[in-house]
């Protein structure tokens, strides 16, 4: 690759594993829109409760998935060691990083099931109709027993696209998609001979295609030449304290990082219905929208983890900082683009979600300008996810969690509530106070990269 511009070369890189990551995460994003179609055909008020019950479930999910999350960095950074001839090249420490994953989710598990089997409880607490939160516990009395083995996935997706092999868990959540609608089709509504389940079938099939995800990932694991060298089920049982308390070290910050942006959303979402229905569903419109764009920088983020981490430990500081830039720069020029189609059409990409616009003028008007916003921020939205991600490859977690508690509540969870409640504007303050978050967000984390990274590259 000499006599190549290096930037070209590390845009390269990170797409080729940006394009599936990004993928994947979309395909995640489609087995929820499943579940939410079918159960939407069932019945409004198992829509309802499975809708409560999902947010316990991905907020559980959300803190358990920073263990494995972590093994991404440690392993990219092994890599880039191996390739600097630091150490070996016999896979023993990323085995170990593999290894104490599976014991992180292991050890994670109870707790985190011991709240999601409290579910109708919390919800009442929450001021949930109680009639609801019981139907919500019987679609989590399903649905729960998945959790682990969706954590389980992704220690071993972290494993697999740490070594750049990002396409396997692509094609394994292609699959789960059909797997889950297959479920869903079977267990809600008692097809092929199945009992019909309705809500709890719902949960069901979910779980089961989170099994489902994790058996078929582990195979490929095992089966795949380049990922079958390290026989990660080699040794299982015997623990590396060390790796396990770097895992919780990196792991719990992650997972706390990413309750705060989520938790804030989800406030938002029980905000707008002190406003009415309409507020509600243009809410729901328009939040789909920044929803899907995400996916894209997350995807280059889940990649820039991967090549900062590996050039940094290559010992390479000035390729680290090529690296974090070239995804937060990528990640701009996307939510550039997305920004300026939702300036131009908001109202037709609205009416997507309202085929009787006659009848739902008062939403769409809502919609529309709730999607100027969402305009607005996409910029900050993928700035922040990038900054963090290639902080995250530099084994930066710990600041990270802070900027991010600073910006979502110290800055804008009181801009939600002053704008939306205390000046009137209701759902507009609501979404412009989101917007300050992501843009405080987006300003801390990349000024924590550009010093970090910076102050690596002058110590070298």
């Amino acid at each position: 690759m000499s006599g190549q511009n290096p930037w070209t070369v590390e845009a390269r890189e990170l797409a080729k594993l940006a394009v599936p990551m990004a993928a994947t995460q979309l395909a995640q994003m489609i087995i929820l829109a499943t579940d939410t179609m079918m159960l939407g055909h069932y019945s409004q008020d198992a829509l309802a409760a499975a809708a409560l019950g999902n947010t316990m479930f991905i907020l559980a999910w959300l803190f358990g998935s920073g263990l494995p999350f972590a093994v991404s960095p440690i392993i990219a950074h092994i890599q880039g060691e191996q390739s600097a001839d630091i150490k070996a090249r016999d896979g023993r420490d990323v085995r170990i990083a593999v290894r104490m994953g599976l014991w992180s989710v292991l050890l994670s598990t109870p707790p985190l099931l011991l709240f999601l089997f409290y579910t109708r409880d919390i919800l009442i607490l929450c001021g949930e109709d109680p009639a609801l939160a019981q139907q919500a516990a019987h679609f989590m009395s399903g649905l729960a027993w998945g959790l682990p083995f969706a954590m389980a996935f992704q220690v071993l997706r972290s494993f697999s696209t740490a070594l750049s092999r990002a396409v396997p868990p692509l094609v394994v959540m292609a699959l789960a998609v059909l797997f889950n609608a297959a479920g869903d089709y079977a267990l809600i509504f008692g097809h092929f001979g199945l009992p019909r389940l309705g809500l709890f079938g719902s949960g069901l099939a979910s779980a089961a295609s989170n099994i489902f995800a994790f058996a078929v990932m582990l195979l490929i694991c095992l089966a795949m030449p380049a990922l079958r060298q390290y026989r990660i089920l080699h040794r299982l049982m015997q623990p590396h304290w060390g790796v396990l308390a770097e895992l919780f070290k990196l792991g719990l910050p992650i997972g706390i990082t990413m309750v705060f942006e989520v938790s804030l959303f989800n406030g938002a979402t029980l905000a707008m219905g002190y406003f009415g229905v309409a507020s509600i569903a243009a809410h729901q419109i328009a939040i789909t929208i920044p929803s899907l764009t995400f996916m894209v920088p997350l995807g280059i983020g889940l990649a820039a983890t991967v090549r900062v981490g590996m050039a940094a430990g290559a010992g390479d500081a000035a390729a680290a900082r090529r690296a974090g830039f070239t995804a937060i720069a990528m990640g701009a020029l996307f939510m550039c683009a997305t920004a300026i189609a939702l300036l131009l059409w908001p109202r037709a990409i609205a009416t997507l979600w309202l085929p009787d616009v006659a009848q739902n003028a008062q939403v769409l008007a809502l919609a529309v300008r709730f999607l100027f916003v969402a305009a607005a921020f996409q910029l900050a939205d993928g700035l922040q996810v990038t900054a963090a991600l290639s902080l995250r490859g530099l084994k930066d977690a710990s600041m990270p969690m802070w900027l991010a508690g600073a910006s979502y509540w110290l800055v804008g969870a009181p801009t939600c509530l002053l704008l939306g409640f205390t000046f009137g504007l209701e759902g507009f303050g609501v979404w412009l106070g989101l917007a300050a978050g992501l843009f405080v967000a987006a300003i801390l984390l990349t000024t924590r990269f550009a010093l970090l990274s910076k102050r690596a590259v002058a110590s070298q």
